[in-house]
């Protein structure tokens, strides 16, 4: 009977692609439905006793927490979450996952081409505070320079960006925190996309632009300026400070013109917020497409967000290019097993109430979804959070799931363009990378236009191939990377969404 799709034949459930109503029977012989269920959950679609795994995408989800019968909705009141296989087989899928990527593709963009020979797919201009003391002047200086015009009469600029955040001091000079912060702002500070930066301090913080400069080089001199608030005579002194020196680069940096650049120099933020029920059917498996197709191109895909893909690492680690690459994969599982018991919590606390709102029961089920967007070849390499990637091909990134945190290090990594899959919904964007939005269903397409660049709905309800939707979004990213303005561009996202991850004490 329809209503419903198996994933896997091995499946004890199905999900539902269209609203259920009390009283239908979905399952042949099956029970009736005590009450409407939206698309996007689960049925039963076999006998499923308490305390057996339940399947989806042929891997465990959950455990049943009572007898569930054929049909019965299967989601929070009768499936928990429970142990995931942690007998990793590393590599067992690598000879599969090299035969995944493929050959013979050759792609251009147009972007700009930088004198230490990054390639970019904006170019901005961009304000950087070191602490949380700058942050009113960088902001106040970027707002009086756009709506003065100054910038009209430079096309080649995208405009002047703003990183400013809320810590730089009363932290600890060195550990994990500090690292964090300091590759951060010299990822966005140094990133392809911008053309100049100029960082901003108060003079007198933990986090100096001087040590910066020591730990990571300066092999981009030609783009980069600062000061200090406490040089500069002040807060007004150094707006106005600001707002001439970004006056005296706008013609330099309008200069630099688009010309054809190869698609391997690309690399792309894969992303998800706001996932359903649908997210693991249709846009991530599609995102997970283009994926491939990038790394075919000779570019990178980078995945992030180490708690949303807990329960499906398994699945990464048997194509793990190496022992090595697989090992600092299971570090940071064990690093945020211990780390939020170290809080109080544990990995399950996740999907949030959107998500299971949207049909996602578990972490493991999220996981499985979410861990789609990463296509299916060799996993070429781990990084830490904002660590700039030096290996090409399909990345793993270590990040808090939450997506402004986890963004901001993935473009500080050197992604220029960020891919984000939603099913709920989202008003997310990304400066200096630009965000392109897809949708996972129908419905949010049409009820979200403004924000959506493409609908991935129609892999269900018009039964459009997984492998042209996957091509229709490499397209867009291309489009996207020569200067076609995503949704998110037009609506002025991404001046919020630029979050370090915070972490250690505040003293």
């Amino acid at each position: 009977m329809s209503g419903y799709v198996l994933l896997n034949p091995a499946d004890d459930v199905g999900t539902l692609v269209r609203p259920a109503v009390a009283g239908e029977a979905l399952i042949e012989g099956g029970k009736a439905l005590k009450a409407d269920i939206a698309p996007g959950h689960k049925i039963a679609t076999k006998p499923i006793a308490s305390g057996q795994a339940i399947r989806k995408f042929g891997q465990i989800i959950g455990y049943a927490a009572s007898d569930i019968a054929p049909g019965e909705h299967v989601h929070t009141h009768n499936c928990a979450v429970g142990e995931h296989d942690q007998n990793y087989q590393i590599g067992v899928d690598l000879d599969t996952a090299r035969a995944a990527i493929p050959a013979g593709l050759d792609r251009t963009f147009e972007g700009y081409r930088r004198s230490n020979g990054q390639i970019g797919t904006r170019n901005y201009i961009a304000l950087c505070s070191t602490v949380n003391c700058s942050a009113t002047v960088v902001r106040q200086a970027a707002h009086e320079l756009t709506v003065s015009g100054v910038l009209e009469a430079f096309p080649n600029v995208d405009g002047v960006c703003v990183f400013a955040h809320g810590t730089g001091c009363g932290m600890a000079m060195a550990g994990e925190g500090a690292a964090h912060l300091e590759r951060v702002l010299w990822g966005h500070a140094t990133h392809p996309n911008v053309g100049a930066t100029i960082f901003v301090g108060l003079g007198c913080e933990v986090m100096q632009v001087e040590v910066m400069k020591t730990l990571y080089g300066e092999d981009t001199a030609d783009r980069f300026h600062g000061l200090t608030i406490q040089e500069t005579g002040g807060t007004r002194a150094t707006i106005d400070r600001l707002k001439a020196m970004v006056t005296a680069l706008l013609p330099e940096v309008n200069a630099v013109t688009r010309s054809t650049c190869p698609a391997s120099a690309l690399a792309v933020a894969l992303q998800c917020g706001g996932s359903d029920g649908y997210s693991g059917i249709t846009a991530n498996p599609a995102l997970g497409v283009a994926a491939d197709q990038l790394v075919g191109l000779g570019g990178t895909a980078i995945l992030a967000e180490t708690p949303e893909i807990y329960g499906a690492e398994q699945l990464l680690l048997r194509r793990a290019a190496s022992k090595e690459v697989a090992e600092k994969l299971i570090e940071r599982i064990q690093w945020w097993e211990r780390y939020t018991a170290q809080h109080g919590a544990s990995m399950d606390n996740n999907p949030s109430p959107g998500n299971k709102a949207g049909g996602l029961t578990t972490i493991l089920e999220k996981s499985l979804g979410a861990a789609s967007k990463g296509g299916s070849t060799p996993l070429a390499d781990v990084i830490g959070y904002a660590e700039r990637y030096s290996t090409k091909g399909f990345v793993f990134m270590d990040s808090p799931g939450y997506d402004p945190v986890s963004v901001t290090g993935q473009i500080a990594s050197g992604a220029q363009i960020v891919v984000f899959t939603t099913g709920r919904g989202s008003a997310f964007g990304s400066k200096p990378a630009p965000t392109i939005k897809l949708a996972t269903n129908d419905m949010l397409f049409h009820a979200m236009p403004d924000d959506m660049d493409i609908n991935c709905g129609d892999v269900l309800s018009a039964g459009v191939a997984l492998a042209d939707k996957g091509a229709e979004i490499l397209d867009e990213i291309l489009a996207v990377a020569s200067g076609k303005v995503s949704r998110s561009e037009a609506l002025g996202l991404g001046d919020s969404e630029f979050v370090p991850w915070q972490i250690g004490a505040v003293m």
